[in-house]
């Protein structure tokens, strides 16, 4: 009986997402990233003021890394995106934490344009983006039977 209550706990381990962030405490951590980021919709809708030095991060999460349209990226995302790497929550919260070393992990051109490391909370952000991207709004629009 006990192997039976274990292995049913490992499968219900092994069924839960292995990434949760925050998503409360993602709104609160982006107040870093906000000098230099900002979140506008597709529409215009500004959803966080915030700097225009970086990219605009509205539907990061599902979108191939370097590809946001009007942005010079650095060699190391430019490399990503000839690839057609894609950002997950898991692969963006890594990133933030060191961009360099993240993109000389993947072989890609140390290179970046991002010198901020955000040590902590990586995690939350990614949550927090992926929570107000185009996926999400497109599930609310969506009818219910």
């Amino acid at each position: 009986m006990k192997t039976l209550t274990l292995l049913a706990a490992g499968a219900f381990m092994a069924a839960a997402p292995a990434f949760a962030g925050d998503i409360e405490a993602g709104e609160k951590a982006f107040k870093k990233c906000k000098a230099c980021h900002m979140i506008v919709s597709d529409a215009g809708e500004e959803i966080y003021k915030g700097g225009k030095t970086g990219p605009n991060l509205y539907g990061v999460i599902g979108r191939v890394a370097g590809s946001y349209d009007g942005y010079k990226y650095g060699k190391g995302l430019s490399a990503a995106q000839e690839e057609g790497f894609v950002w997950t929550e898991a692969e963006l919260a890594e990133y933030v934490q060191d961009p360099k070393a993240y993109n000389e992990k993947h072989d890609w051109p140390k290179q970046s344009k991002m010198s901020f490391k955000l040590k902590k909370g990586g995690e939350d952000v990614a949550a927090w983006l992926a929570s107000v991207g185009p996926a999400v709004e497109a599930d609310a629009e969506a009818p219910t039977e």
